[in-house]
């Protein structure tokens, strides 16, 4: 057997082990990486180590993360959550499937705001399960659609995980965030589309449609989500239209979310505080997973691993298609042990080299990779979303698996759509550029 090939499988194992022994996991990545310094290379991890933490630390693009969590933080903090259901019910009661795309439509407004999956799930489910069960809406379909919206948190922007994704392949951030919002809406209109498709079929199962209200009650019932939703346009948009960056956006953000905590009198110093530690406490946890994850990168660098990858690939003669389906597998069976990030980091090393041996373009595979991640978080036994369910509503994770599984299709019809029309993610960009 190569030696290449035999140093993957003994990192691998090494990887394996240390996860299960329920080490931190930028512990288990610092590890691995400078024993595969020691074992398979003659550089001197006293001298690379340190350097490439450092380098790792301050990246410039990084500055966006806490910025755009402690956005979050705030906004959450500040009754946004308490005010989506009543802001979007009176626009969403007359659709076919009622209040169930509330779920929908709610987590895509959620997932502007927090950049996180769990986050996401928790804070619609908080105030969407208790209000649909009081109506009478189907409890599996309310699940389903809770979890399998609650991923949108991975995808539209600003996302937590592209902004790592960003560092790691690094590609533009803010590119990555124009190149979501396609893809983003896409999944809104079919989780949309198929809850009022099952409503068609299952009207036995739907409660009786509640009363029409007139243009100026609707505005009226949806008076204090509008300037959530100005923030998080106006955020995009200074993106989208050049007028700054990431970093310099999500500055805006906070300064705004601020004024709309004051606003409604949510703001004091105890809010202000625990936001600020939360996204605190946040970034610094995803912050020293990237720095031990760029070790371990540069470690199977000098190992010759990703040539080697490249070249069995290469060898095997294995097509883009062949590939991308190889790596759908791949990261569904890690999503069954891992979180988003945590897949992310463990296999940048690796398939990231080998994706652009092949020719696939980073930008486009960024967004693959995060829908990829989306099916993972509602993926058994470990998808993050279902467990935060399970503590939401006391159902087994079974259960909620088979009420998430036509939502999990619909993720994996998306994936197959960008690999057919790749214009889908990279129109966008491209308009920016030009």
């Amino acid at each position: 057997m190569d030696p290449v090939f035999t140093s993957m499988i003994a990192l691998g194992a090494a990887m394996i082990v240390l996860l299960i022994s329920g080490v931190w996991i930028a512990i288990a990545l610092l590890s691995v990486g400078i024993l595969t310094f020691l074992l398979f290379t003659h550089a001197d991890p006293a001298l690379l180590v340190p350097s490439t933490l450092w380098d790792a630390s301050w990246n410039w693009a990084l500055t966006a993360l806490p910025l755009f969590i402690w956005m979050g933080e705030i906004l959450s903090r500040s009754g946004l959550s308490a005010n989506l259901f009543g802001g979007l019910a009176p626009w969403l009661r007359r659709w076919p499937g009622g209040l169930m795309h509330v779920n929908v439509v709610g987590c895509g407004i959620m997932a502007a705001v927090a950049g996180s999956s769990a986050v996401t799930t928790a804070t619609v489910g908080r105030m969407s399960i208790p209000e649909l069960t009081r109506r009478g809406y189907d409890r599996d379909m309310m699940i389903g659609s809770l979890a399998g919206a609650g991923t949108f948190g991975l995808l539209i922007p600003p996302s937590i995980i592209m902004i790592v994704y960003g560092v790691l392949a690094q590609q533009s951030v803010a590119r990555l965030f124009i190149a979501g919002i396609l893809p983003g809406l896409c999944l809104v209109v079919l989780f949309s589309s198929y809850i009022a498709l099952w409503a068609r079929f299952n009207r036995s199962k739907a409660p009786v449609p509640e009363p029409a209200m007139s243009f100026r009650e609707k505005l009226s019932a949806s008076r204090e989500l509008t300037p959530v939703l100005l923030l998080i346009v106006a955020v995009i948009a200074s993106i989208y239209g050049g007028l700054a960056t990431a970093t310099e956006a999500a500055t805006i953000g906070i300064l705004g979310a601020l004024g709309l905590a004051a606003l409604n009198r949510s703001l004091d110093r105890r809010m202000f505080l625990d936001s600020l530690m939360a996204a605190t406490r946040l970034s610094c946890m995803i912050a020293l997973v990237i720095s031990a994850a760029s070790v371990l990168s540069v470690a199977v660098g000098f190992a010759d691993i990703p040539r080697t990858l490249a070249g069995w690939v290469e060898g095997i003669e294995l097509s883009r298609l062949g590939l991308i389906l190889a790596l759908t597998i791949f990261f569904l069976i890690l999503g069954c042990f891992l979180e988003g990030v945590s897949i992310l980091v463990l296999s940048s090393a690796v398939v990231l080299p080998m994706v652009d041996a092949a020719g696939i373009d980073l930008l486009w595979f960024g967004i693959y990779i995060v829908i990829v991640i989306e099916c993972a978080q509602i993926t058994p036994p470990l998808g993050f979303n279902l467990i935060v369910l399970k503590s939401m509503t006391g159902r087994s994770i079974w259960e909620i698996t088979r009420a998430t599984l036509p939502f999990l299709i619909l993720l994996l019809v998306m994936i197959a759509l960008i690999v057919a029309f790749p214009q889908i993610v990279t129109a966008l960009p491209q308009m920016m550029s030009n």
